[in-house]
């Protein structure tokens, strides 16, 4: 019998294991899917407003997801079968990441950039992982470890480090500075707001309806998107594509998966990945070499990160 429960318990520890390496992929690839957008909208800038390049590509990530959705309740047996809509209580924070983060945020965020430098826009919104610690440890019970606010606070500098790198100085704009604030707001109360969800929904059925409550709410722009779209060249239009595809179907969904298994507080932090990601992509894709104080902000970055994990990889 003893032998038995050494059995059980070690299966049952390998697949807790496997289900953490799972989580940590999911966390790589929403890093690099959202750390290559910043290239795509680079290249897209000029062309597409903010409003018509917002509906393009939760447009394309609803009927991405949608799709996933609709073939994976099929091949599920029926008496396990999901419910395909949303039940009762669970719309309420459905609408929050919908409205919030596949909508208000990349607006307030695209329209912020034009009103402050670059760097002072990134340097802003990247508050929003601060705020995620704030707003689990208080409403979601995950407390204020001490490993976890000191690696954020090391990794918030190293975004500033970054930010100093790229040459932009503080520029104040009121409406710029109101609308990243907003978007540092909107993305964490959404974060915030999808952990207790994914308890009852999986991954997949949140990624998808909030995209398409997303989409739904950028609908006004739809005119002003078939305008815009019609002189692009077909380079344009798939990266339209693309941004729909990879960073918002495939890294909001990863981030879905992986959120339901790790605190919303580390998901946060691990966001910190994305500007060094950025940084490498740009340098792979298109040779802009990082100046040597975006390199060492990113390794802060790096350093942050690893920090948020020690009492985790500890216990």
């Amino acid at each position: 019998m003893s032998d038995t429960g050494v059995v059980v318990r070690g299966r049952g520890s390998l697949s807790a294991r496997y289900e953490m390496a799972t989580a940590y992929v999911a966390v790589g690839v929403t890093v690099l899917s959202w750390a290559s957008a910043f290239v795509a909208i680079r290249h897209l800038a000029g062309h597409v407003e903010s409003g018509p390049l917002v509906l393009g590509r939760v447009a394309v990530c609803a009927v991405i997801l949608g799709v996933v959705l609709a073939v994976h309740r099929v091949r599920t047996p029926r008496q396990r079968r999901p419910a395909l809509l949303p039940r009762g209580r669970q719309w309420a924070p459905m609408a929050v990441i919908g409205v919030g983060w596949f909508f208000l945020y990349h607006l307030a965020l695209n329209q912020g950039v034009h009103y402050l430098d670059a760097g002072t826009a990134a340097m802003l919104v990247n508050t929003g992982p601060i705020l995620i610690v704030v707003f689990a440890g208080l409403f979601l019970g995950e407390g204020f470890d001490r490993y976890l606010v000191g690696g954020v606070a090391v990794a918030f500098a190293g975004v500033l480090l970054i930010t100093a790198s790229s040459g932009g100085g503080i520029d104040f704009d009121w409406v710029g500075v109101v609308l990243c604030l907003c978007a540092a707001l909107v993305y964490a109360l959404s974060a915030v707001a999808q952990k207790p969800l994914l308890r009852s929904v999986s991954a997949l059925q949140v990624t998808t309806w909030a995209a398409v409550i997303g989409a739904v709410a950028s609908l006004p722009f739809l005119p002003a998107l078939i305008e815009q779209a019609r002189p692009l060249p077909a380079t344009s239009l798939w990266l339209v594509g693309y941004l729909g595809a990879i960073p918002t179907a495939l890294g909001f969904l990863t981030w879905a998966y992986a959120l339901k298994r790790i605190d919303a507080g580390r998901m946060g932090a691990f966001s910190y990945l994305v500007p060094p990601a950025a940084i490498a992509i740009s340098w792979l894709a298109l040779s802009e070499v990082p100046a040597v104080l975006a390199m060492v902000g990113g390794a802060l970055c790096l350093a942050g990160v690893a920090v948020t994990r020690r009492r985790h990889a500890r216990a």
